[in-house]
């Protein structure tokens, strides 16, 4: 059984997926606790992983885009068996992590990684997409461990004017590594 928060039918509304069609499931619960999250990720409800298969057809039909977001997804042990339920009902998945717990994952699972307190090594290189966030701050201290992508997305926290004036002014810098991420969902009023 898993630990869920949500599971619900959107678009991406952040990183390189931003307007593409996705069913989101939530998985509850994060081993970090960062004072600016903005995701209430509170168990709301348990689920095996067929249910949540089934469910992810109800809500989004054909959407061929999955999103597995938290909270952190890869803490819960029965999310690799998730990733393979969805494959297998030829579902895209893209998961959204904090890097911190590495987790073998398909080829062709798309893998965020934005990183807070700490990140582990094995998840860095695995990431096929990289969003900071930017919260008073651009964190340098990450983009060591992403020298090797070719784009860091910075994602301002809250969509505040001074964190976007920071990304804007970052990224603007730095063109050939750096794009900004706006939180599009919250703007157009959306989950």
């Amino acid at each position: 059984m898993l630990q869920l928060t949500e599971i619900f039918y959107s678009i991406q509304g952040e990183g390189a997926y931003t307007g593409t069609p996705a069913v989101f499931v939530r998985l509850a619960g994060c081993n970090l606790a960062c004072d600016f999250c903005d995701t209430d990720y509170a168990l709301a409800f348990f689920a095996g992983v067929d249910e949540i298969v089934l469910r992810v057809a109800e809500i989004g039909g054909d959407c061929p885009m999955v999103v597995l977001t938290g909270g952190e997804p890869l803490a819960q042990a029965e999310t690799a068996a998730l990733i393979g339920a969805l494959r297998a009902a030829g579902r895209r998945v893209h998961v959204e992590s904090n890097g911190t717990i590495a987790a073998e994952l398909p080829d062709d699972v798309w893998l965020c990684v934005s990183p807070k307190e700490r990140v582990d090594a094995a998840m860095a290189r695995r990431a096929n997409e990289v969003k900071v966030i930017v919260d008073g701050c651009v964190p340098t201290r990450w983009l060591d461990l992403f020298s090797d992508k070719p784009t860091i997305l910075l994602q301002p926290e809250g969509n505040k004017p001074r964190n976007v004036a920071l990304a804007v002014e970052f990224a603007k810098a730095h063109p050939q590594h750096f794009r900004l991420s706006l939180q599009t969902h919250k703007f157009i009023g959306i989950r």
